[in-house]
């Protein structure tokens, strides 16, 4: 290969990239980019209120009024998101959250051996127990309720659904709470 050679090559690598600069250039005056008066994007931190207004959240009625219309088989079926974490056969061991069986009325933090989040132990150790209501706050949104726990479920956003799960725990015991 020659000097003569090598000078061609050069020169269609430089060509094109000067060809590549004016292109650039041409189309940015083209199409003019809109910038924003605020460059990034809008990030809601934990506990900080969105900056929108969200519209108004329907009234749920109270568990008492849910769970005279709950159905234990619906609660069953809507249990079965829980069964990788959870089981509800009585004296089964604990999976990566503790059985369910008997928890409604029951106290909080209630099986022995497994490890608790230090929120949910202290409930457990003041005697609180798992009433209706605790259990129907709780689902909806575990983290709200008790802060810190160990619990990565997000929740059930639906109020039949909650009350049906809790009717479906409640028969899952020696002695059921009567429902008010």
């Amino acid at each position: 290969m020659d000097f003569h050679e090598i000078n061609k090559f050069a020169g269609a690598l430089f060509g094109a990239g000067i060809w590549a600069m004016v292109v650039g250039m041409t189309s940015s005056f083209i199409f003019e980019p809109e910038m924003p008066t605020k460059p990034g994007y809008a990030v809601a931190a934990a506990g900080e209120a969105p900056k929108a207004a969200a519209p108004a959240a329907a009234k749920v009625e109270p568990i008492d009024v849910r769970l005279k219309t709950a159905d234990a088989a619906r609660g069953k079926k809507v249990f079965s998101k829980c069964t990788s974490c959870h089981g509800n056969d009585k004296g089964g061991p604990a999976k990566v959250g503790p059985n369910l069986y008997g928890v409604v009325g029951g106290p909080k933090a209630h099986m022995e051996g497994f490890k608790y989040s230090g929120t949910m132990a202290d409930r457990g150790k003041a005697g609180e127990k798992w009433t209706f209501e605790d259990l129907d706050h709780f689902l909806a949104n575990p983290k709200g309720f008790v802060p810190g726990t160990a619990m990565g479920f997000a929740g059930l956003p639906d109020p039949g659904d909650r009350a049906d799960v809790i009717t479906f725990l409640n028969s899952m015991s020696d002695a059921p709470v009567a429902v008010p």
